[in-house]
């Protein structure tokens, strides 16, 4: 079972850099921005609630928020939580599209923090091209400048979840 406590020095060697822990309620929250292969700088917060039953939701802003289009946008929304098993897509308060994956707190184990922030990444990665008219002006996606991505350690260590995302 993972404690907030261990949850940064479990992720540096993965190449997830946590920001400090802000604390909200009984929960601490790490914001974190995520590469995948097409999709960089995700943003993704970490929240883990310690109360009893509480969760370790790992929780991605997929694009700014929706306009006139969100009819359309809730549809596909709909359809991607079919598509891809354990989970969530939805439209948050402000308007913008979130993807989240949800595990229990008290019986999170590493390895499925790492399987669950790497579904994040990989699913965001999944559906660049659906979501790039969200995401850029013109809904051209830019070119890759060719860095390293800041956490191909995480995606490694996911071994064949890409293969295993939908179902």
């Amino acid at each position: 079972m993972l404690t907030p406590s261990e949850i940064p020095t479990f992720l540096a060697p993965l190449g997830v850099t946590t920001s400090a822990p802000h604390q909200r309620d009984d929960a601490t929250v790490w914001d974190l921005e995520l590469d995948g292969a097409k999709r960089r700088g995700l943003r993704v917060s970490l929240i883990y609630d310690a109360r009893k039953g509480g969760a370790l939701l790992i929780w991605a802003h997929l694009a700014p928020p929706l306009g006139d289009g969100l009819r359309k946008a809730y549809r596909q929304l709909l359809e991607w939580s079919d598509r891809f098993t354990y989970a969530k897509f939805s439209i948050a308060a402000d308007g913008r599209p979130t993807l989240s994956v949800e595990l229990r707190a008290e019986e999170a184990t590493s390895a499925q923090l790492v399987e669950g922030l790497a579904r994040v990444v990989l699913i965001a990665d999944a559906i660049v091209a659906e979501t790039a008219e969200w995401i850029w002006i013109g809904g051209k996606i830019p070119p890759d400048p060719g860095t390293a991505r800041r956490n191909g350690a995480l995606l490694a260590a996911a071994g064949d979840l890409a293969e295993r995302l939908e179902g």
